[in-house]
Protein backbone atom coordinates (compact mmCIF):
# COMPACT_ATOMS: atom_id res chain seq x y z
CA UNK A 1 0.00 0.00 0.00
CA UNK A 2 3.01 2.53 -0.32
CA UNK A 3 3.91 4.92 2.60
CA UNK A 4 -0.09 6.26 3.10
CA UNK A 5 -0.07 7.60 6.06
CA UNK A 6 2.88 9.26 6.96
CA UNK A 7 3.10 12.20 8.75
CA UNK A 8 -0.34 11.74 10.49
CA UNK A 9 -0.64 10.98 14.50
CA UNK A 10 -3.72 10.48 16.77
CA UNK A 11 -4.58 12.98 19.40
CA UNK A 12 -7.97 12.39 21.73
CA UNK A 13 -10.07 14.68 19.88
CA UNK A 14 -9.33 14.99 16.60
CA UNK A 15 -6.54 13.60 13.85
CA UNK A 16 -3.63 15.62 13.02
CA UNK A 17 -3.64 15.92 9.04
CA UNK A 18 -0.95 16.18 6.64
CA UNK A 19 -2.31 14.79 2.91
CA UNK A 20 -3.64 15.82 -0.59
CA UNK A 21 -4.57 18.75 -1.79
CA UNK A 22 -7.76 17.52 -2.24
CA UNK A 23 -8.10 16.69 1.33
CA UNK A 24 -6.77 19.53 3.11
CA UNK A 25 -9.24 21.76 0.90
CA UNK A 26 -11.94 19.98 2.61
CA UNK A 27 -10.75 19.83 5.82
CA UNK A 28 -10.45 23.99 5.68
CA UNK A 29 -14.53 24.11 4.49
CA UNK A 30 -15.22 21.88 7.15
CA UNK A 31 -13.07 24.32 9.62
CA UNK A 32 -14.46 27.43 8.00
CA UNK A 33 -18.13 26.07 8.38
CA UNK A 34 -17.72 25.19 11.71
CA UNK A 35 -15.95 28.52 12.52
CA UNK A 36 -18.54 30.70 10.58
CA UNK A 37 -21.54 28.91 12.72
CA UNK A 38 -19.21 29.23 16.31
CA UNK A 39 -18.80 33.49 15.28
CA UNK A 40 -22.45 33.34 14.82
CA UNK A 41 -23.36 32.02 18.35
CA UNK A 42 -21.16 34.61 19.70
CA UNK A 43 -18.49 32.13 21.51
CA UNK A 44 -14.78 31.55 21.24
CA UNK A 45 -13.03 28.62 20.53
CA UNK A 46 -12.09 28.26 24.30
CA UNK A 47 -15.65 28.25 24.64
CA UNK A 48 -16.92 26.08 22.29
CA UNK A 49 -14.16 23.17 23.14
CA UNK A 50 -15.28 23.56 26.58
CA UNK A 51 -18.87 22.58 25.70
CA UNK A 52 -18.13 19.72 23.72
CA UNK A 53 -15.59 18.30 25.21
CA UNK A 54 -12.28 19.79 23.72
CA UNK A 55 -9.62 22.06 24.13
CA UNK A 56 -8.62 25.36 22.90
CA UNK A 57 -6.20 23.99 20.70
CA UNK A 58 -8.09 21.39 19.17
CA UNK A 59 -10.85 23.45 18.04
CA UNK A 60 -8.47 25.81 16.96
CA UNK A 61 -6.52 23.33 14.79
CA UNK A 62 -10.18 21.95 13.61
CA UNK A 63 -11.19 25.13 12.01
CA UNK A 64 -7.92 25.98 10.61
CA UNK A 65 -8.36 22.78 8.16
CA UNK A 66 -5.04 20.99 10.17
CA UNK A 67 -7.08 18.41 12.00
CA UNK A 68 -9.85 15.80 11.28
CA UNK A 69 -12.31 15.82 13.48
CA UNK A 70 -13.81 12.90 14.45
CA UNK A 71 -17.88 12.34 15.29
CA UNK A 72 -18.48 13.11 18.66
CA UNK A 73 -16.56 16.22 17.83
CA UNK A 74 -19.16 17.01 14.64
CA UNK A 75 -22.22 15.91 16.71
CA UNK A 76 -21.20 18.09 19.63
CA UNK A 77 -20.46 21.08 17.55
CA UNK A 78 -23.72 20.83 16.08
CA UNK A 79 -25.73 20.51 19.05
CA UNK A 80 -23.99 23.53 21.18
CA UNK A 81 -23.91 25.64 17.64
CA UNK A 82 -27.58 24.68 16.72
CA UNK A 83 -26.40 23.81 13.15
CA UNK A 84 -29.91 21.95 12.61
CA UNK A 85 -27.53 19.15 11.25
CA UNK A 86 -25.27 20.87 9.14
CA UNK A 87 -22.36 19.84 10.69
CA UNK A 88 -22.67 16.36 11.96
CA UNK A 89 -23.83 15.95 8.00
CA UNK A 90 -20.02 16.53 7.36
CA UNK A 91 -19.02 13.33 8.79
CA UNK A 92 -18.82 11.39 5.32
CA UNK A 93 -16.73 14.64 3.71
CA UNK A 94 -14.41 14.27 6.75
CA UNK A 95 -13.85 10.44 6.81
CA UNK A 96 -13.05 9.66 3.22
CA UNK A 97 -10.64 13.02 3.74
CA UNK A 98 -8.70 10.66 6.06
CA UNK A 99 -8.13 8.29 3.80
CA UNK A 100 -4.90 8.22 1.32
CA UNK A 101 -5.75 9.62 -2.06
CA UNK A 102 -5.10 6.30 -4.10
CA UNK A 103 -7.36 4.50 -1.89
CA UNK A 104 -10.58 7.43 -2.12
CA UNK A 105 -9.47 7.16 -6.24
CA UNK A 106 -10.28 3.82 -6.65
CA UNK A 107 -12.96 3.90 -4.44
CA UNK A 108 -14.79 6.31 -6.51
CA UNK A 109 -13.43 4.17 -9.80
CA UNK A 110 -15.39 1.18 -7.81
CA UNK A 111 -18.18 2.93 -7.04
CA UNK A 112 -18.93 3.97 -10.62
CA UNK A 113 -18.02 0.04 -12.16
CA UNK A 114 -20.73 -1.93 -13.39
CA UNK A 115 -18.45 -4.78 -13.55
CA UNK A 116 -15.15 -5.16 -11.48
CA UNK A 117 -12.67 -7.68 -12.62
CA UNK A 118 -9.30 -8.42 -10.13
CA UNK A 119 -5.84 -11.08 -10.46
CA UNK A 120 -4.54 -11.70 -7.36
CA UNK A 121 -0.64 -13.44 -7.75
CA UNK A 122 0.62 -11.86 -3.70
CA UNK A 123 -2.40 -11.62 -1.45
CA UNK A 124 -5.94 -12.57 -1.16
CA UNK A 125 -7.89 -9.14 -3.12
CA UNK A 126 -8.26 -6.29 -1.05
CA UNK A 127 -12.34 -6.17 -1.54
CA UNK A 128 -12.62 -9.45 -0.21
CA UNK A 129 -9.96 -9.36 3.02
CA UNK A 130 -11.05 -10.12 6.32
CA UNK A 131 -10.73 -7.47 8.96
CA UNK A 132 -7.83 -9.39 10.72
CA UNK A 133 -6.17 -10.84 8.10
CA UNK A 134 -5.83 -7.11 6.56
CA UNK A 135 -4.30 -5.98 9.93
CA UNK A 136 -2.00 -8.86 9.61
CA UNK A 137 -1.29 -7.84 6.40
CA UNK A 138 -0.40 -3.89 6.90
CA UNK A 139 1.50 -5.21 10.40
CA UNK A 140 4.16 -7.28 8.05
CA UNK A 141 4.44 -3.98 6.37
CA UNK A 142 8.40 -3.31 6.30
CA UNK A 143 9.58 -0.17 7.05
CA UNK A 144 6.74 -0.83 9.59
CA UNK A 145 3.82 1.27 9.64
CA UNK A 146 2.68 2.97 12.85
CA UNK A 147 -0.56 2.05 14.83
CA UNK A 148 -2.53 5.14 13.92
CA UNK A 149 -0.81 4.02 10.34
CA UNK A 150 -2.68 0.91 10.37
CA UNK A 151 -5.75 2.07 12.12
CA UNK A 152 -6.59 4.44 9.04
CA UNK A 153 -5.60 2.05 6.18
CA UNK A 154 -7.80 -0.97 7.93
CA UNK A 155 -10.48 1.85 8.07
CA UNK A 156 -9.97 2.72 4.51
CA UNK A 157 -9.86 -0.78 3.07
CA UNK A 158 -13.00 -1.69 5.12
CA UNK A 159 -14.79 1.01 3.56
CA UNK A 160 -13.91 0.10 0.42
CA UNK A 161 -15.41 -3.20 1.03
CA UNK A 162 -18.93 -1.88 1.21
CA UNK A 163 -19.63 -1.72 -2.28
CA UNK A 164 -19.76 -5.44 -2.02
CA UNK A 165 -23.08 -5.15 0.11
CA UNK A 166 -24.51 -2.11 -1.92
CA UNK A 167 -27.53 -3.24 -2.83
CA UNK A 168 -28.66 -0.05 -5.19
CA UNK A 169 -25.35 -1.26 -7.01
CA UNK A 170 -24.33 -4.48 -7.39
CA UNK A 171 -21.84 -4.21 -10.13
CA UNK A 172 -20.85 -7.95 -11.32
CA UNK A 173 -17.39 -9.03 -9.41
CA UNK A 174 -14.60 -11.71 -10.61
CA UNK A 175 -11.99 -12.56 -8.52
CA UNK A 176 -8.93 -14.50 -9.26
CA UNK A 177 -6.37 -15.60 -6.93
CA UNK A 178 -3.29 -17.36 -7.75
CA UNK A 179 -3.12 -20.63 -5.56
CA UNK A 180 -0.35 -19.01 -3.88
CA UNK A 181 -2.44 -16.15 -2.09
CA UNK A 182 -4.68 -18.67 -0.80
CA UNK A 183 -2.08 -21.19 1.28
CA UNK A 184 0.50 -18.22 2.34
CA UNK A 185 -0.39 -18.25 6.29
CA UNK A 186 -0.96 -14.25 6.54
CA UNK A 187 -1.82 -13.63 10.42
CA UNK A 188 -1.38 -17.42 11.34
CA UNK A 189 -3.47 -20.58 10.87
CA UNK A 190 -6.35 -19.26 12.18
CA UNK A 191 -6.75 -15.67 10.18
CA UNK A 192 -5.94 -17.94 6.88
CA UNK A 193 -8.70 -20.41 7.76
CA UNK A 194 -11.42 -17.65 8.26
CA UNK A 195 -9.92 -15.96 5.34
CA UNK A 196 -10.80 -18.76 3.02
CA UNK A 197 -14.11 -19.07 4.72
CA UNK A 198 -14.84 -15.20 3.63
CA UNK A 199 -13.83 -16.52 0.01
CA UNK A 200 -16.34 -19.33 0.21
CA UNK A 201 -19.08 -17.15 2.03
CA UNK A 202 -18.86 -14.42 -1.05
CA UNK A 203 -18.74 -17.16 -3.77
CA UNK A 204 -22.54 -17.53 -2.94
CA UNK A 205 -22.95 -14.18 -3.91
CA UNK A 206 -24.87 -14.19 -7.34
CA UNK A 207 -23.36 -11.61 -8.28
CA UNK A 208 -19.85 -12.58 -7.75
CA UNK A 209 -17.36 -15.62 -9.12
CA UNK A 210 -14.14 -16.26 -7.11
CA UNK A 211 -11.90 -18.64 -9.31
CA UNK A 212 -8.38 -20.41 -8.45
CA UNK A 213 -5.50 -20.43 -10.52
CA UNK A 214 -3.83 -23.54 -9.53
CA UNK A 215 0.42 -23.79 -8.92
CA UNK A 216 -0.07 -26.55 -10.71
CA UNK A 217 -0.85 -25.08 -14.05
CA UNK A 218 2.10 -24.75 -16.45
CA UNK A 219 0.80 -21.56 -17.87
CA UNK A 220 -0.29 -18.35 -16.27
CA UNK A 221 -1.41 -15.46 -17.97
CA UNK A 222 -0.44 -13.37 -14.89
CA UNK A 223 3.43 -13.42 -13.83
CA UNK A 224 3.98 -10.56 -14.42
CA UNK A 225 1.27 -9.92 -11.28
CA UNK A 226 -1.46 -8.18 -10.02
CA UNK A 227 -4.41 -6.00 -11.46
CA UNK A 228 -7.55 -5.05 -11.96
CA UNK A 229 -10.29 -3.61 -14.65
CA UNK A 230 -13.28 -2.05 -13.72
CA UNK A 231 -15.93 -1.52 -16.82
CA UNK A 232 -17.69 1.74 -16.04
CA UNK A 233 -20.94 3.11 -16.60
CA UNK A 234 -20.25 5.18 -19.41
CA UNK A 235 -18.93 2.08 -21.38
CA UNK A 236 -15.06 2.59 -21.03
CA UNK A 237 -13.03 0.39 -18.99
CA UNK A 238 -9.99 1.30 -17.14
CA UNK A 239 -7.15 -0.80 -15.45
CA UNK A 240 -5.22 -0.45 -11.97
CA UNK A 241 -2.69 -1.47 -10.81
CA UNK A 242 -0.58 -1.61 -7.28
CA UNK A 243 3.00 -2.30 -7.11
CA UNK A 244 5.53 -1.86 -4.57
CA UNK A 245 6.12 2.67 -3.46
CA UNK A 246 3.80 3.08 -6.75
CA UNK A 247 0.32 2.50 -7.81
CA UNK A 248 -1.10 3.43 -11.26
CA UNK A 249 -4.32 3.81 -13.19
CA UNK A 250 -4.51 2.52 -16.76
CA UNK A 251 -6.45 4.80 -18.88
CA UNK A 252 -4.37 4.21 -22.45
CA UNK A 253 -6.85 2.35 -24.65
CA UNK A 254 -4.44 -0.03 -26.51
CA UNK A 255 -3.01 -0.65 -22.49
CA UNK A 256 -6.28 -2.00 -21.41
CA UNK A 257 -6.50 -3.84 -24.17
CA UNK A 258 -3.61 -5.82 -23.26
CA UNK A 259 -4.81 -6.44 -19.76
CA UNK A 260 -7.90 -7.24 -21.20
CA UNK A 261 -6.82 -9.85 -23.35
CA UNK A 262 -4.95 -10.78 -20.48
CA UNK A 263 -7.32 -11.31 -18.07
CA UNK A 264 -9.46 -13.21 -20.35
CA UNK A 265 -6.82 -16.23 -21.24
CA UNK A 266 -6.27 -15.80 -16.81
CA UNK A 267 -9.70 -17.01 -16.32
CA UNK A 268 -10.13 -19.64 -18.94
CA UNK A 269 -6.48 -21.25 -17.58
CA UNK A 270 -8.14 -21.03 -13.51
CA UNK A 271 -10.89 -23.33 -12.24
CA UNK A 272 -14.41 -22.89 -12.47
CA UNK A 273 -16.14 -21.00 -10.03
CA UNK A 274 -18.02 -24.39 -8.74
CA UNK A 275 -14.15 -26.44 -8.91
CA UNK A 276 -12.57 -23.50 -7.40
CA UNK A 277 -15.12 -23.54 -4.69
CA UNK A 278 -14.38 -27.07 -4.12
CA UNK A 279 -10.53 -26.45 -4.02
CA UNK A 280 -11.20 -23.91 -1.17
CA UNK A 281 -12.87 -26.19 0.71
CA UNK A 282 -10.10 -28.59 0.23
CA UNK A 283 -7.77 -26.05 1.33
CA UNK A 284 -9.99 -25.05 4.36
CA UNK A 285 -9.57 -28.66 5.40
CA UNK A 286 -5.75 -28.92 5.60
CA UNK A 287 -5.12 -25.70 7.10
Amino acid sequence: MGAAGQGQRITDGAEMFDDDDESTAVLRMVGKIIKGYRERAGLTQAELGAAIGYSEEQVSSVERGRRAPKEPFLDGADRVLGANGLISGLKKDVEEARYPKKVRDLAKLEREAVEICAYDNSVVNGLLQTEEYLRAMFGLRRPAFSEEEVEQLVAARLARQSIMDDKQMVPAFNFVHDEATLRRPVGGRMVLRRQLERLLEVGQMRNVEVQVLPLRCEDNAGLDGSFHLLRLKEGTTVGYRDVQLASRLISDRKEVQILELRYGIIRAQALTPRESSTFIEKLLGET
